[in-house]
């Protein structure tokens, strides 16, 4: 027997590729905050659509994404490349015969109430393929401010952003404003809930007493991470380090075995990092949009030292012209500021406080309600955003 409406539990299928660990990431943490805010009222699948679904040789961009990742010229060419209102319109135009039948094949094989992707490349053929009886749709953006044309697809039911920013792209883009609104990058629960200083030290067996500064490398170990360890070594920083290495085995073994002036605690790819954000001051990273949400939900000054060449550009923009933080890709004057920062604690407290003043620690539940409300099972208009 077919359940009516109002009391069958909705399907959610999440639309992302492993191109890149933050589509994962932002759907796990969409998925997390629906189990806290509505739990037994939904079920829901994940689904690689470039991994499954996309004929060849799309199909392969899960294992070229890392390659090309580390080719920055290559991947800044193509991504303004596509990036034109025409030219992102007539690529999807050119490709759309070739992924009809994907297209067609997904929606048959996952049918649903609510499909929400976090993902660019997939709104636009899936919009046009689906019937006119389908499911509602949602987008959210997972990059922070700039925005590739080809997440700000019309046809959207709800279209949600994490800065004014790319609310101001919407806009010029043509979106429905009442479809659009400001919310925030998806980010883990555990950020709702952060640990104090001492607690994270103290579970994290961190020494309570000395300024810590977290290097991190990102997931695939990419960035001048241990160029810029050996100058902050050689400039005698007063300073411990904390170096998250990501997947990069070979630089966490070369670390390992490296004697160090201040305490240094060397990892691999860790599942706590708000565990390690709340034990530190100071955080090292490359400009990529998560670990810049979750630094400011920390509270951490943060140093860029390395970025995407166009994805991560407005990234870099929003940390520094908010006063979050630094754009710093020379080893030597990230070595510099430590130093300095070291010995006028107010200038970093500066620093922490206007990064702390950018966080957004309920976007994943605010996102969470959002996906209820299309389904029915929210009101949308008590939802507060931050348009």
């Amino acid at each position: 027997m077919t359940l009516p409406p109002s009391e069958r539990v909705p399907h959610i299928v999440f639309l992302f590729s492993d191109t890149g660990g933050g589509h994962r990431s932002a759907a796990q943490a969409i998925i997390e905050a629906l189990g806290v805010e509505f739990p037994d009222q939904y079920t829901w699948e994940m689904v690689d659509f470039f991994r499954y679904y996309a004929p060849p040789p799309f199909n392969t961009a899960t294992d070229t994404y890392a390659p090309m990742a580390q080719i920055p010229d290559l991947w800044e060419l193509g991504f303004v490349a596509s990036n034109g209102r025409y030219r992102a319109r007539m690529i999807q135009r050119v490709i759309w015969p070739f992924v009809k039948s994907a297209v067609n094949r997904l929606v048959a094989d996952h049918p649903c109430d609510l499909m929400l992707s976090v993902h660019p490349i997939i709104n636009t053929p899936l919009l046009r393929g689906l019937p006119k009886d389908r499911p509602r749709y949602m987008t959210v953006i997972t990059d922070m401010v700039s925005t590739h044309q080809w997440w700000y697809e019309k046809k959207t039911d709800m279209l949600i952003v994490p800065t004014r920013e790319a609310y101001d792209r919407g806009l010029a883009l043509g979106v429905d404003p009442q479809k659009m609104h400001v919310v925030g990058l998806p980010i883990a629960d555990k950020f709702t809930h952060l640990m104090s200083k001492s607690e994270a030290r103290q579970a994290l067996g961190l020494p309570a007493d000395l300024p810590l500064a977290l290097l991190v490398s990102g997931g695939e170990g990419m960035g001048p991470l241990e160029e810029t360890i050996n100058a902050i070594v050689a400039q005698k920083v007063p300073i411990g380090l904390v170096v998250i290495a990501g997947k990069n085995e070979a630089l966490k073994a070369k670390l390992e075995s490296q004697t160090f002036a201040y305490p240094a605690f060397i990892k691999g790819f860790v599942n706590n990092m708000a565990d390690y954000m709340s034990a530190c001051d100071v955080i090292i990273t490359k400009a990529g949009p998560g670990t810049i949400s979750e630094s400011f939900i920390a509270g951490l000054p943060i140093i860029l030292y390395l970025k995407m060449p166009g994805q991560e550009d407005g990234n870099v923009d929003y940390v520094v012209n908010h006063q979050a933080g630094l754009w710093l890709p020379d080893p030597q004057d990230v070595a510099e500021t430590l130093k300095r920062w070291m010995a006028d604690p107010e200038e970093l407290a500066r620093f922490r406080r206007n990064s702390a003043a950018q966080a957004r620690p309920d976007s994943s539940r605010i996102i969470a309600r959002t996906a209820m409300g299309l389904l029915g099972k929210y009101p949308l208009d008590s939802i507060t955003y931050y348009d």
